[in-house]
């Protein structure tokens, strides 16, 4: 299978490990030589509700004998028009509400910055380092993860200027003052030397840093941008692909600061797997757009609106507080392997979005790379699933259906593969 794969499939794409799947359920896959692994990755943090959970598969089959496919940007199917009344009611900000459908978290993405350029008329745009914003040119514009992603793709687009987003870890500050250093960094370098604030458009966000390391920042940082942001009429673009749909034991992660963004981008868990991309804004910011200035032929197609409402139905009904519960259990669980493996620097997160960086001396806090790459494939050898994140971190993403059990049985492989590094 690898070797076919090889020899047809782009070279871009990265793959970490040798798992090939042959079916999964619930936080449980196989492979094809019949290999059982506990997925703490989630399909990239996708498979929300777990691998093919039978009432997702269920809504997919259903809306499948009807019809596969309409184009929501020309046509009218009830489905489209049902979640995004689901969406207006779960997301964080005051309504009324419209959506953007589309197939990806980077083309959610896109449309939130098309969006808050027309309806401010500028053309400058704020983001921050580490950041991941998607691979298409407007959002790659925005991701300064690493420069790998970036790479042969100049000139991108311009007017993006980036500050650095508070790892309170890696400052060596207390809370309030690594938030102070990243603001005043703003307010002092950028809006002084380079960007009039009145020529900003956007400041986009992720409210918990994804492939930059899994870096919850103190919730103070997310009020001050949405201060900066009212005070110079600026659009705050809350970018919640992958910190959203219930992962972080809310449905967003912005929720735990209690900030209301002008605009939300929701992918990854929302419809279970199938492509879905969302982007959602009050109506009085996507009512400002006339008909033709964006589109998407198979955004919101209907089989994934499916999936998406049967998703949002199970993430309300259980599996936000299951997220919340399990998660918190990981987390403790993770951080008392500290005091067994001094290669272990941080573990942070919320939820069930929880990250572990790896440290070759915890006074200096140097950088484990090689060491995290080898316990990720420690982990692999023993029937974990996990993947990197940052230049140092693993993520543990896993489906929300994980139970307490299973994240025991993570945390004793974690344990086993930190020990086989070590020795």
């Amino acid at each position: 299978m690898i070797a076919r794969d090889r020899a047809r499939v782009s070279t871009s794409y990265t793959r970490d490990y040798p798992f090939v799947i042959a079916k999964g359920r619930g936080a449980v896959v196989e492979d094809v030589d019949g290999n059982v692994f506990l997925d703490c990755t989630a399909g990239i943090a996708v498979a929300s509700t777990g691998h093919s959970h039978p009432e997702v598969v269920k809504a997919i089959t259903e809306q499948a004998r009807k019809f596969l496919h309409m184009s929501g940007t020309d046509f009218y199917y009830e489905l489209q028009a049902r979640l995004g009344e689901e969406v207006a009611d779960i997301v964080p900000m005051a309504g009324p509400h419209r959506s953007f459908f589309s197939n990806s978290g980077t083309e959610a993405n896109e449309a939130a910055l098309k969006l808050a350029k027309f309806v401010t008329g500028r053309h400058n745009v704020i983001a921050f380092f580490g950041a991941f914003h998607g691979r298409s040119m407007g959002s790659l514009s925005l991701t300064a993860s690493k420069v790998r992603q970036r790479q042969g793709f100049g000139p991108l687009v311009p007017g993006v200027y980036h500050a650095p987003y508070p790892d309170t870890y890696r400052s060596g500050l207390s809370p309030e003052a690594t938030v102070d250093r990243c603001i005043d960094f703003i307010e002092g370098q950028l809006f002084v030397h380079l960007v009039s604030p009145d020529e900003v458009a956007a400041i986009v966000v992720e409210p918990i840093q994804g492939e930059g390391g899994y870096i919850v920042p103190p919730d103070s940082f997310l009020e001050r941008l949405r201060a900066m942001a009212t005070q110079h009429g600026i659009q705050l673009i809350v970018d919640e692909v992958q910190s959203g749909m219930g992962r972080t034991g809310k449905m967003f992660a912005i929720e735990h600061a209690r900030v209301a963004p002008d605009i939300i981008t929701m992918a990854k868990g929302i419809a279970s797997g199938l492509p879905l991309g969302v982007t959602t804004a009050p109506s009085i910011l996507m009512g400002a757009w006339p008909p033709g200035s964006h589109a998407s032929t198979f955004g919101g197609n209907p089989v994934s609106c499916a999936a998406a409402l049967a998703t949002i139905t199970l993430l309300r009904e259980s599996l936000v507080k299951n997220a919340d519960a399990v998660g918190a259990h990981l987390i403790d669980g993770a951080r008392a392997l500290m005091d067994k493996h001094p290669l272990i620097g941080d573990v942070r997160g919320r939820g069930l979005m929880v990250g572990v960086e790896f440290v070759r001396d915890r006074k200096t806090k140097e950088r484990a790379t090689t060491e995290r790459d080898a316990v990720v494939q420690a982990c692999f050898q023993r029937g974990l699933l996990v993947l990197g994140a940052g230049r140092n971190a693993i993520r543990l993403s896993p489906p929300l259906v994980l139970t307490k059990q299973e994240a025991d049985i993570a945390l004793r492989i974690l344990d086993e593969a930190l020990t086989s590094i070590v020795r």
